[in-house]
């Protein structure tokens, strides 16, 4: 599907729907517990409805509920083997993969998109050397075995969802188990947002110099009901785009969150923007934008809509330690500099970073093809990109948006953006 942006205004409010990264985390842990659990969320998602259906799979049963979500939990001892199809969902993937050898359950993942391509090598060789057999190292994938305790070590630098699905597999066993981080680790605030759900449903984790040690024979007890967050992620989108074009506020967010795109609110700041927070919520105004430098080590999804702002501010950005953006759902680092080439814009990419000369460009007269990559934040950056630089843009491929946020471009043509599907 293509969509053509018209040109028009962002402003208003938007109240966020739930945190992706925290749904799935919610869902998984549900799945472990003792009892039901009701998760109370806003809006939905593919990604969300991969880790529904997977975790079904593997004897759950996910039911929609007046209040989001009800999940009762994994009815353990079946023989049968369970397929998962994770469909583009690198969480999904990469939380259930130990999960379910944990629970001794014989799997078959497949997915579809560029999941298949994405690195799992490191979260399976490990596998391998705590009692499960495995036929690859990529999708389609057979595991069988039963997951052991022992030391797990990894680079903190590769992928925090390996680090996640370790930590919710690790206590279900009857051994104790330890994960060393044997470089320093990014995007950690994902991993606190682990921590932070396995807390809330009974688990401890205790954090070593080196990284976690993991008690076996652990349980998982339900607190019943639970609250999603709102997602600092998605806010990001409007937020930026208030900074630039007068004024946003984003409703629902939780000024405590563990989320580690989070961040925004300092970075929004330090390009100059005047950032304003009363309760849950978030008013962006814009002010003086200029130039920064942004290490992008620890907020990976942010970095496509932060390139856009960077864009439109005066002077140059240097957004750095960003390597790992190119196995995302794309090489988001490529799909950037050609998005904001495309648009005039001067950019100059790295192996890890993006060096962006904001502030200067030419507008054409005629329709700017963007090609989103298939991948949801691309998309969604393209958008905001039209509006903020004044630049008529037709995104190819805008349904991925699916993938994390349905109803964006409804909530951005309700915020002043015009939208056609040519």
């Amino acid at each position: 599907m293509n969509i053509k942006i018209r040109q028009g205004k962002l402003k208003g409010s938007v109240h966020i729907i739930s945190s992706k990264s925290n749904v799935h985390r919610l869902l998984l842990a549900a799945a472990l517990a003792d009892k039901p659990t009701e998760i109370a969320m806003k809006g939905h998602s593919e990604d969300i409805e991969a880790t529904g259906s997977c975790l079904m799979a593997l004897g759950s049963q996910v039911e929609s509920s007046p209040k989001g979500a009800y999940v009762t939990p994994i009815i353990a001892g079946t023989k049968r083997v369970a397929i998962l199809d994770c469909r583009e969902s690198g969480s999904t993937l990469r939380f259930l993969l130990p999960v379910a050898a944990a629970l001794g359950q014989n799997i078959l993942v497949e997915g579809k998109g560029r999941l298949p391509e994405r690195p799992i090598d490191t979260l399976t060789e490990l596998m391998a050397k705590h009692g499960c057999s495995l036929n690859s190292t990529h999708l389609p994938l057979e595991v069988s075995g039963k997951l052991m305790g022992g030391r797990y070590e990894l680079p903190g630098n590769i992928s925090s969802q390996f680090v996640t699905g370790l930590l919710f597999a690790l206590p279900l066993l009857d051994t104790d188990s330890e994960i060393i981080l044997t470089t320093k680790g990014e995007s950690m605030g994902y991993i606190s947002m682990t921590l932070h759900t396995l807390s809330l449903f009974g688990i401890e984790i205790t954090k070593t110099e080196s990284g976690y040690f993991v008690k076996g024979g652990q349980e998982y007890k339900t607190p019943a009901y639970v609250q999603a967050e709102g997602d600092w992620s998605n806010a990001a989108f409007w937020l930026c785009a208030g900074a630039v074009c007068g004024e946003m506020t984003c409703t629902g967010l939780q000024m405590d969150s563990p989320q580690g795109d989070k961040a925004i609110l300092d970075i929004l700041k330090q390009f100059g923007a005047v950032v304003e927070v009363v309760e849950d919520t978030v008013t962006v105004k814009g002010g003086n934008l200029h130039g920064c430098h942004i290490d992008g080590a620890q907020i990976p999804d942010l970095v496509p809509i932060l390139s856009v702002l960077a864009a439109a501010a005066k002077g140059d950005t240097l957004i750095y330690n960003a390597g790992r953006l190119r196995i995302k759902e794309s090489d988001r680092l490529a799909a950037m500099a050609d998005c904001l080439t495309r648009l005039g814009i001067s950019v100059e990419e790295g192996k890890d970073y993006l060096l962006i000369h904001g502030g200067k460009r030419k507008v054409s007269e005629e329709d700017v093809w963007i090609d989103a990559y298939h991948d949801h934040r691309i998309a969604m950056s393209a958008a905001i990109a039209s509006i903020v630089l004044k630049q008529g843009v037709i995104v190819e491929g805008a349904e991925c948006v699916a993938k994390s946020y349905p109803g964006f471009f409804a909530d951005f043509i309700r915020l002043g953006g015009g939208a056609d599907v040519l």
